[in-house]
């Protein structure tokens, strides 16, 4: 079972211009391809009746200055002209619902695990892109398995940081995911408690109470996980920052993912075992029409969360 082929778009905005989608190379020697060292970001676009609009788009480009300071490459751009140059992209390859993929790398020139001396390239990718866990993921629900691969310790990798080469633990876990019969996985920290998914947040709702894992330096501060948060509390429900340990997956009403790529995807089981009665559950509901009615600019947008493409 594979992932389908990307949809590709007509330009790449890459170092100052934009290149055919198919000129925008790296070398093979390159330390990004070696060592995988970048950084990047993953945010989508929802067409509206202005035209598309960039979810979050702020937070995200802070989020990636970030991660580029963790690793000592900091891009020659600033971050008001790394949003401009977002939108642009998507109105140079004349998109409305999109996926968008900036970049920080290090390209071609140190041989060795000194990264210094290799070049800092910024890149900039959009292209159309569908249900990121499959169709009728978003309405059914997903199965998923808990992965017998676990996120790295705190202070090994810098989970706050979106860094590529750290998604090798991600794929292993997808990988397994699917070799297995499960569309996804979720991943216990080192200390045996639930971190989150392969590339998502994680909740939990028992009692009427969303649960969120504690941000323990083993899981992403996913942007689109504060956006849900802050939309629960809009609508009156509790969330709760706790340890959450693995035998609540199987004991809880209702999971659901958060991210740009999965958006609020219910959970249908974990390891075989119905969550609640197998369905898609009223709080997951509940979030999922307010995130899309949100990202799509069917309300007043209270919390500022859009930008559009064209002004």
């Amino acid at each position: 079972m594979g992932t389908p082929t990307m949809q590709e778009a007509s330009w790449i905005w890459r170092d100052g211009e934009f290149v055919p989608w198919a000129e925008a190379q790296l070398h093979l020697l390159s330390t990004a391809v070696m060592f995988g060292t970048s950084v990047f970001e993953g945010m989508r676009a929802y067409n509206t009746a202005k035209g598309p609009a960039i979810f979050r788009l702020d937070a995200h480009i802070r989020r990636l200055v970030d991660s580029a300071r963790i690793y000592r490459m900091v891009p020659e751009y600033t971050a008001e002209k790394l949003a401009a140059l977002s939108r642009e992209t998507v109105a140079k390859n004349e998109l409305e619902d999109c996926y968008i993929r900036p970049m920080i790398l290090r390209g071609y020139g140190a041989p060795g695990l000194n990264p210094l001396n290799s070049p800092i390239h910024t890149f900039i990718a959009a292209w159309p892109w569908g249900a990121y866990l499959g169709e009728g993921a978003l309405q059914g629900g997903v199965d998923v398995c808990v992965t017998s691969w676990q996120r790295a310790m705190p202070n090994t990798f810098p989970a706050r940081a979106k860094a590529g080469g750290q998604y090798v633990n991600a794929q292993l876990m997808k990988m397994e995911a699917i070799t297995n019969g499960y569309t996804d996985a979720i991943a216990l920290g080192p200390g045996g408690l639930v971190s989150e998914g392969t590339g998502m947040n994680v909740f939990l709702v028992r009692d009427g109470a969303i649960i969120t894992p504690l941000l323990d330096g083993t899981a992403l501060v996913g942007i689109t996980r504060g956006a849900v948060i802050q939309m629960a509390k809009d609508l009156g429900y509790e969330v709760r920052h706790e340890p959450v340990p693995r035998e609540s997956l199987y004991t809880v009403d209702e999971i659901f993912f958060t991210g740009t790529a999965a958006e609020v995807t219910p959970v249908r089981s974990v390891d075989r075992i119905p969550v609640g009665d197998g369905k898609t559950g009223p709080i997951t509901t509940a979030l999922q029409k307010q995130f899309m009615e949100t990202v799509k600019a069917e309300n007043d947008d209270p919390h500022g969360y859009l930008t559009y493409v064209h002004g």
